[in-house]
C-alpha cells in the first residue's frame, strides 16, 4: 500500500530539543536486537550539526552502558524536523521528526518507508495515555501500531 509522504511537525527549536531522549518504544531493526535501557543523546555543535550519541545495554538492564557516537545534518532548515543521522559512513539514513510535545517531554520520530519509527520520552516512562494518543496518530499516518514495541528502560 502506497502511502502520502510522513508529515512532519512545523517547527522544531532546536536548543529546546537537545538533551537526553530515552527510547521508550520502537519498532526495531538489526541494530537495536536485543538492546535495552536505549537512549539518544543530541548535541549541537559548533560547525552547525548535531552529535547524536546512542547510549544502551545489551540484554539486560545491569549489563555494562555502551555507546555509538553519528552525526545529524539539518536537512530541512525551515522546520528543522527533517534530518539526516550518520552512524556508519556512508550511510545517511532520514530522521522525520513527525509528532512532538508542545513541552518537547516526548517526541516521535518517522522514517519514510513505515518500517522503523521511535518514541522518544525525556523520562524512562511514559504515562499510557499519552502513549496511545501517540499511538494513534501515527495509525493516522500510515503506521501499523501494533509493531511498535516498548524498550525495557530502567524506572528510578
Amino acid at each position: 500500500m502506497k502511502h502520502p509522504p510522513l508529515r512532519t511537525v512545523s517547527h522544531v527549536d532546536l536548543q529546546r530539543y537537545m538533551g537526553d531522549w530515552y527510547v521508550f518504544a520502537n519498532i526495531p531493526y538489526s541494530l537495536e536486537k536485543d538492546k535495552v535501557g536505549t537512549l539518544d543523546r543530541y548535541a549541537l555543535r559548533p560547525d552547525g550539526k548535531l552529535d547524536n550519541i546512542f547510549l544502551f545495554r545489551r540484554k539486560t538492564l545491569d549489563a555494562p552502558l555502551e555507546q555509538w557516537k553519528g552525526t545529524a545534518w539539518i536537512h530541512n532548515t525551515e522546520t528543522n524536523a527533517e534530518w539526516r543521522v550518520q552512524f556508519i559512513w556512508p550511510f545517511r539514513v532520514p530522521y522525520l521528526i513527525i509528532d512532538l510535545d508542545k513541552d518537547y517531554q516526548w517526541s516521535v520520530v518517522g522514517y519514510p518507508n513505515r518500517k522503523l519509527a521511535w518514541v522518544l520520552s525525556r523520562k524512562p516512562a511514559l504515562d499510557d495515555a499519552t502513549y496511545q494518543e501517540i499511538l494513534q496518530r501515527l495509525k493516522e499516518q500510515g503506521y501499523d501500531p501494533a509493531k511498535l514495541q516498548k524498550v525495557p528502560q530502567n524506572i528510578h
